[in-house]
């Protein structure tokens, strides 16, 4: 817990989104403090949170690879996405959890706001 916000696992997280996990399955007791939804790497960038979760629907490497840099412990894909084996390898090789949930952007960061999952401390609600 920090300051009234709370802080969840990656299990947690894929428990409450109904999410396949794709790769990654010893990070899944990782805690994760905050969550971004976006498929434009340029505001994930503008994001830098570590320990955060990242929520999309885009699919190819540079996904991970912004996740790296970001120090972001999970990717989520959205709507169903299914990555293939080349960004799943560079996550493993990455130390990043990776799932996959039928709902979109929207529900899916909605759910975990509605679990308690909160912006970071300097973000407007």
């Amino acid at each position: 817990m920090r300051k009234g916000l709370m802080d969840m696992t990656i299990r947690e997280a894929a428990a409450l989104l109904d999410a396949e996990v794709l790769c990654g399955e010893d990070l899944l007791d990782r805690e994760i403090a905050s969550a971004c939804g976006s498929d434009m790497m340029s505001d994930v960038l503008a994001f830098v949170k570590e320990h955060s979760i990242l929520l999309t629907g885009l699919l190819n490497p540079q996904v991970v690879r912004t996740a790296e840099m970001m120090d972001m412990s999970c990717i989520v894909f959205v709507r169903g996405k299914q990555p293939g084996e080349a960004i799943l390898e560079l996550a493993r090789s990455s130390g990043i959890a990776v799932l996959r949930t039928e709902y979109r952007m929207y529900a899916a960061c909605g759910k975990l706001y509605a679990a308690g999952l909160r912006p970071h401390a300097s973000e407007k609600i």
